[in-house]
């Protein structure tokens, strides 16, 4: 089911087909070249921007993503399957559980195995928290651009709460690992949910103020819409998922079009835009926080106790006290740590539903305990192609906004 969120303007995105590039001369009289970054506070670390203006009307523009060399991809293939879990972190570090739940669903796939009802509802809940968390970045990050530092704190400050429910379930904020390869690292703690209530309800209470203070604020409007504009064909064609290609108006969420996990058990609606600018991009985010709020709602209601983890010890860790008190239980536990586990020969993709859109990872195994082949498919890195046809003809204020609401994150592009 689909909502479509965006407001009553009408008109149609500004360019219909997938931009070529054009031979602008700099030394042209009347144009000049502009180094944006890579040490711009908005050009998120590396990332550089080759502008080439007419006034303030960009004319020619080139994006270099830099060289952050986070190397998870051959990192990966020098790590056991389990080893692989701390890399997935530090893909998009504002939302490493649903990294987490990613990798392990494809190693599951090749395992051929299914985890437990309990641990599929915990990914689900743990999914959600991420995805919120992440929204809220970059929301306050926008507003933040735009010069809206009221509505930043209203996102922070709800986004930190949600730090605390995450480090509360892992003992970690950021880079998490939580999950494991047939289950994951424990259950949810003690009053888990009733932390997490504290935060939804700072949540619910800062998404209002924010919504106040920006959805119809004549500036923060003039300057977000008819600005970033993208066609659905285009979006397409560029390879978007996510929110971005959602604000098209197209709807394709990979929970819904390929549901993993219980997702085909919960209801949630898939929010829409209709012109894919920068302001409905904005509304699809705030659209989606409600729509999470509304999944893990549903996952506390439909859990029961159990398990977290499946009983196979050539999978899973085996308990302490097997370990320790058993021959079985220290030889699997040493086989574990020492070999990895023996995934069967064969290759796979796996694909989840991230928050800037679909994370995939294919990969291939030898039947041994690392990985023969890792390769990540960020969503990011195919919003990053459309940024310089987007802004072919725009200003050069309007980059920082645009640049926002794509909410690339270097750390998936150059993996």
């Amino acid at each position: 089911m689909s909502s479509h969120i965006a407001d009553s303007r009408a008109g149609a995105p500004r360019f219909a087909k997938l931009w070529t590039p054009t031979e602008v001369d700099a030394d042209e009289p009347g144009l000049m070249r502009v180094q944006l970054g890579p040490s711009h506070p908005a050009m998120h670390g590396t990332v550089r921007m080759d502008v080439i203006l007419e006034g303030e009307t960009i004319r020619d523009m080139d994006v270099d993503i830099g060289y952050l060399h986070r190397g998870f991809e051959i990192q990966s293939e020098n790590a056991t399957w389990t080893q692989v879990l701390p890399y997935t972190d530090r893909l998009n570090y504002l939302s490493s559980l649903c990294n987490n739940v990613g990798y392990v669903l494809a190693v599951e796939k090749l395992l051929q195995i299914d985890v437990t009802p309990r641990c599929k509802w915990i990914r689900m809940i743990s999914a959600e928290i991420a995805r919120i968390a992440d929204h809220l970045t970059a929301l306050a990050a926008g507003a933040l651009e735009l010069g809206g530092f009221t509505p930043m704190l209203f996102g922070m400050q709800a986004r930190e709460e949600f730090y605390k429910v995450i480090e509360h379930l892992c003992g970690a904020r950021l880079t998490t690992a939580y999950t494991r390869i047939g289950g994951l690292r424990w259950d949810l703690p003690e009053n888990f949910e009733a932390v997490y209530r504290r935060a939804e309800a700072s949540l619910v209470k800062n998404l209002a103020d924010m919504d106040k203070m920006l959805t119809r604020n004549r500036i923060f409007y003039d300057r977000m819409a008819d600005t970033g504009v993208i066609s659905q064909e285009d979006a397409i064609e560029y390879g978007w998922t996510g929110p971005c290609l959602r604000s098209t108006g197209v709807e394709y969420d990979v929970r819904k079009a390929h549901p993993y996990l219980y997702y085909d058990k919960v209801s949630f609606d898939v929010p829409l835009g209709h012109k894919g600018d920068n302001y409905d991009r904005y509304l699809v985010r705030i659209a989606e926080l409600k729509e999470s709020m509304k999944i893990i709602d549903q996952c506390f209601k439909f859990m029961e106790p159990g398990p977290v983890n499946v009983g196979d010890w050539s999978i899973v860790l085996p308990p302490k006290d097997a370990v320790y008190n058993t021959i079985e239980g220290m030889i699997a536990h040493f086989k574990l740590i020492m070999e990895g586990i023996a995934v069967p020969k064969g290759e796979v993709y796996g694909y989840t539903e991230a928050p800037n859109g679909e994370l995939g990872f294919y990969m291939v195994s030898a039947g041994v305990g690392k990985p023969w082949r890792v390769h990540c498919r960020p969503p990011c890195f195919a919003l990053v192609q459309a940024l310089k046809p987007m802004m072919i003809g725009e200003q050069l204020a309007d980059i920082i906004p645009t640049f926002d609401t794509i909410n690339m994150i270097g750390g998936e592009i150059d993996r």
